[in-house]
């Protein structure tokens, strides 16, 4: 369990902070920047969960649940030390990310094929749930670089990758089913 009972610490003044394993890295960081931008990721879920009632507020319940879950996983180096530590750390698994699939395909059976690209809008649920596809896919590119170089979970990269596909289609079917979508007209404006 967790006990916050001071806010501020002040250990981080000098432009660094504590990793899940107690090392201290830079705050500009790419680990950093990778598990900070899955925490933005979670807050664009949080302004989405505003427009959004019965399933679908609890699919992006549980969503923001699996990104605190991932930002654990991120902010914890040295996977090949799991076993030595005195806390098992919190990683992601596959089992999230085939959830995420079975959510795509359900929801994607109820929608007319695309016959054009959209623009990110229609609805206020919808325009939200594009600026988590957008925000989400930066999480997933500062990922995806963070294991170019250091080791880390392959199943996070995977969630990250259905997760901004989950979004596109949750906001199709916030855009009724489809139906009010918008869409790009190649040139219109030349």
């Amino acid at each position: 369990m967790v006990v916050l009972n001071k806010i501020y610490t002040k250990t981080g003044d000098a432009g660094e902070t504590a990793l899940g394993n107690g090392s201290r890295v830079a705050k500009h960081s790419l680990r950093v920047n990778a598990y900070g931008t899955v925490d933005e990721t979670n807050a664009t879920v949080g302004l989405a969960r505003l427009h959004a009632d019965g399933e679908m507020d609890a699919q992006l319940a549980a969503i923001q649940n699996d990104l605190f879950d991932l930002g654990a996983d991120l902010c914890r180096p040295d996977m090949d030390k799991d076993e030595e530590a005195e806390y098992p750390p919190l990683r992601m698994t596959m089992g999230q990310v085939e959830r995420l699939e079975a959510e795509i395909d359900a929801m994607n059976d109820a929608l007319e094929p695309l016959r054009s690209f959209i623009l990110p809008g229609g609805s206020a649920l919808a325009a939200h749930l594009h600026l988590c596809r957008t925000v989400s896919r930066r999480a997933e590119r500062l990922s995806v670089e963070l294991g170019s170089v250091e080791a880390i979970n392959p199943a996070g990269t995977k969630y990250l990758n259905r997760l901004s596909d989950w979004f596109f289609v949750a906001s199709r079917i916030a855009n009724n089913d489809g139906k009010s979508d918008v869409l790009w007209v190649p040139g219109a404006n030349r």
